[in-house]
C-alpha cells in the first residue's frame, strides 16, 4: 500500500518513523524519554524490584540455568536493567546478563554487565520484558470517509492530515478481524477489497486456552484471551458519542495494529525458553476507542502528535491481537499484587517503635499506590507469555477465552 506522495504527505506509520527513531528523532535526544513523560519505572525503584522478583520466579522455573538473560525492550537509557540487576539476590547477579535493546545510543557510565543491542539477542533463557515498547511501535492510522470507506490518514510534517486510498490487503483483514469500524461485526461495506469470507469477531468459548509447548504463529480469532474486567483504557478522551445521540460511521478511527503484532511475535522467538512480558496500556476486541489514542506528549503535558521530531507520538494497543498460544492477560495492579507491591499503609504501632521505618514503609505504600493505581499506571495491561515454561506468575485471573 502506498505510503508516502509529493508535499511531504505521509501514511502516519512512516511519519513516526523518521518523527521518533529518525537521525533527529525524539528518541535521539539527549534527555531521554524521562525528560517528556512518567514511566512506572520513573515512578519509583519498587517496579524494578517487582520486574527482579519475577526475573527470580523465571529462574525457577528454568531449573537455575549458568546464564540468566534479563532483555529490556525499548530501554530508554537503561533504567530498568539497572535497577533490575541492582535488585536481584547476590546468587541470582551472579548468573544474570543484562540486555538493553533501544536504537538511541549507549548513556555513558552505564553498567559494563549491560549489553546495549538494536535487536533483541537471538536464544537467549530468561525474561525479556518490554515496558511501553510496544505502544511506540509505529503504525497506521484508518479513518472512515463521508461514503463509509476506511481510507489510510495521512499526516504532513505539521500534522495536518487528510485522507488517502482506501485501506486494502492484510490490514483490511485485520481491521475486519480486530478492530472493525462499524457496529456491525460481518459488515464489509468499510472495506472494498475485503475477503469474501471476513474473519468474525469471536465468541468467547467456555473453557480456557490450554497452554501450548511454545508460541508457534498468531493466535486464533477463536482462542483469543480476553481480559479481566481492570483491563480498561483511561477513559479521558476516549468516549464515543453521548447515550442518546445518534451513531454515525464517518470519522471513526481504527490504529492498524498489525506491525505491533508482528513486532512482538519477532521478539518472543527470540526467546529460547523462558518467559517474555509486555506492559502497556491496552483495549481490546468488543471495546476500542471508536476515534481511536494517537497523541503526542511533550515537557509532561499530552499534546498533539505532530511528527517533526519535537514531540513523543503514541497509541494504546490491541494486546489481545498481539498474544500469542499460551497467552494471559491481567492488570498491572494484579501482576504488581502478586509479586509483593501493596499500597497498604504500615502499622501505626510502628511509628511509635520505630519512627524511620514507619516513614519509609509510608513513602514505600505511597509509592505502591502510584504503580497500582485505578485508573493511573495499576491499568496498564501485562501480556504474559511463557516460553518452553509454565507461566511462573502466580495470582491474577486467567481470562476466560
Amino acid at each position: 500500500m502506498k505510503r508516502e506522495s509529493a508535499g511531504g504527505v505521509r501514511g502516519w506509520r512512516p511519519a513516526t518513523e523518521e518523527a521518533l527513531y529518525g537521525p533527529s528523532g525524539f528518541y535521539r535526544r539527549p534527555e531521554g524519554p524521562a525528560g517528556h513523560f512518567r514511566t512506572s519505572v520513573h515512578a519509583s525503584p519498587l517496579f524494578a524490584g517487582a520486574v527482579a522478583r519475577l526475573l527470580c520466579l523465571v529462574d525457577e522455573a528454568l531449573a537455575h540455568p549458568a546464564e540468566l538473560a534479563f532483555v529490556d525492550m525499548g530501554a530508554g537509557r537503561g533504567e530498568l536493567v539497572t535497577g533490575v540487576l541492582k535488585a536481584l539476590p547476590a546468587e541470582v547477579a551472579s548468573r544474570a546478563r543484562g540486555y538493553a535493546v533501544e536504537r538511541a545510543a549507549r548513556p555513558a557510565g552505564l553498567d559494563h554487565r549491560i549489553e546495549w543491542l538494536p535487536a533483541p539477542p537471538p536464544d537467549v533463557t530468561g525474561l525479556l520484558f518490554a515496558n511501553e515498547w510496544l505502544d511506540n511501535v509505529p503504525l497506521d492510522v484508518a479513518e472512515v470517509d463521508a461514503e463509509g470507506t476506511a481510507r489510510l490518514v495521512l499526516v504532513r510534517e505539521d500534522g495536518t492530515e487528510s485522507l488517502g486510498e482506501p485501506v486494502a490487503g492484510v490490514e483490511t483483514e485485520w481491521l475486519a478481524r480486530w478492530w472493525p469500524l462499524t457496529d456491525s461485526p460481518d459488515s464489509q461495506l468499510l472495506f472494498p477489497d475485503a475477503p469474501d469470507d471476513p474473519l468474525p469477531l469471536p465468541d468467547a468459548p467456555d473453557d480456557p486456552l490450554p497452554p501450548p509447548e511454545a508460541p508457534d504463529g498468531p493466535l486464533p480469532a477463536e482462542d483469543v484471551p480476553r481480559p479481566t474486567e481492570d483491563l480498561r483504557p483511561p477513559a479521558e478522551g476516549l468516549q464515543g458519542p453521548a447515550e442518546g445521540l445518534p451513531v454515525t460511521t464517518q470519522g471513526l478511527r481504527a490504529e492498524i495494529g498489525l506491525p505491533r503484532d508482528t513486532a512482538w511475535a519477532a521478539a518472543v522467538a527470540s526467546l529460547g525458553r523462558g518467559l517474555a512480558v509486555a506492559v502497556d496500556y491496552a483495549h481490546f476486541a468488543g471495546a476500542r476507542p471508536p476515534f481511536g489514542t494517537l497523541t503526542g506528549f511533550r515537557d509532561g503535558r499530552e499534546t498533539a502528535p505532530v511528527p517533526d521530531g519535537s514531540c513523543d507520538i503514541t497509541a494504546h494497543v490491541a494486546l489481545d491481537a498481539c498474544a500469542l498460544p499460551g497467552a494471559r492477560l491481567l492488570s498491572q495492579r494484579e501482576a504488581l499484587g502478586a509479586l509483593g507491591v501493596s499500597g497498604e499503609r504500615p502499622s501505626l504501632a510502628l511509628a511509635s517503635t520505630d519512627p524511620t521505618a514507619y516513614v519509609r514503609a509510608l513513602a514505600g505504600a505511597g509509592e505502591a499506590a502510584e504503580l497500582t493505581a485505578r485508573g493511573g499506571l495499576g491499568d496498564f495491561g501485562w501480556l504474559l507469555q511463557p516460553v518452553g515454561i509454565p507461566d511462573p506468575l502466580p495470582g491474577g485471573e486467567q481470562p476466560s477465552t
